[in-house]
């Protein structure tokens, strides 16, 4: 089962080569693909030169959009499953491994959990309790247990893969922990990894000024329409 690795970028011409010569080094013969979401300096031209695929979006729409990009990408050109990672070089290639393996034991979205194993993550202190709120929260719509519902290093089957490809409200800004509590209300196995990450040396756009708290009530708002909106079809 052939499986599509989508790397989401939007201005990251500094540090892309390197992520795919890591990707290249820890995963070779993997299909890449880099969504470029709309970049001015020259990302996808990099993507390019370094022979993997490249999708690029005329103007940028967002991670969510570029995602679902990804998404429809892999069910149109027959991939079995994807697997997703950021641009930043915050993702270890080397945690790629891991989920492929969960992949292959019939876990159907598999979320790197970056607090596990060797190197855990430490974020900034308000961070971490934003994540352990919505960890919290995933878990008790779920009635089970999520570690790191924030995770972007994720894994997908084939099934989660068209779910989200052929949803028609994907979420527009943030596919975080209400992503993964309409996965597992939808019915697929959930199963968590452990992945390593790195210091992101630009530090983020998301967590700056007043974004950090649009994102807190945006994704408060989101788990409540999640959990309270029928329970949707899917594939587990």
């Amino acid at each position: 089962m052939e499986t599509l690795l989508v790397i989401p970028a939007y201005n990251e011409a500094p540090r892309l080569a390197g992520v795919l010569a890591g990707v290249r080094e820890a995963a070779p013969g993997l299909a890449v693909l880099v969504v470029d979401d709309g970049s001015r300096d020259g990302s996808a031209e990099i993507a390019g030169r370094a022979g993997v695929l490249v999708v690029r979006h005329p103007f940028n729409l967002g991670y969510a959009a570029a995602l679902q990009t990804g998404y429809r990408y892999a069910l149109e050109r027959g991939y079995g499953r994807v697997i997703q990672m950021d641009a930043d070089g915050q993702h270890d290639p080397a945690s790629i491994a891991a989920i492929r393996e969960a992949l292959d034991r019939g876990i159907d979205l598999v979320l790197g959990n970056r607090f596990l194993g060797a190197g855990s993550y430490r974020p900034p202190w308000s961070r971490r309790l934003g994540m352990m709120l919505f960890a919290r929260l995933a878990s008790w719509i779920l009635r089970s247990p999520v570690h790191d519902a924030t995770t972007g290093f994720q894994g997908l089957s084939g099934g989660v893969v068209a779910f989200h490809a052929r949803a028609r409200d994907f979420p527009p800004d943030y596919p975080d922990a209400n992503i993964i509590v309409r996965c597992g209300r939808a019915g697929f196995r959930i199963g968590e990894v452990p992945v390593r990450m790195r210091d992101n040396p630009t530090g983020g756009t998301l967590h700056v000024g007043l974004k950090p708290v649009a994102y807190v009530f945006e994704m408060l708002v989101a788990l409540a329409i999640e959990a309270s909106r029928r329970r949707p079809a899917g594939e587990g």
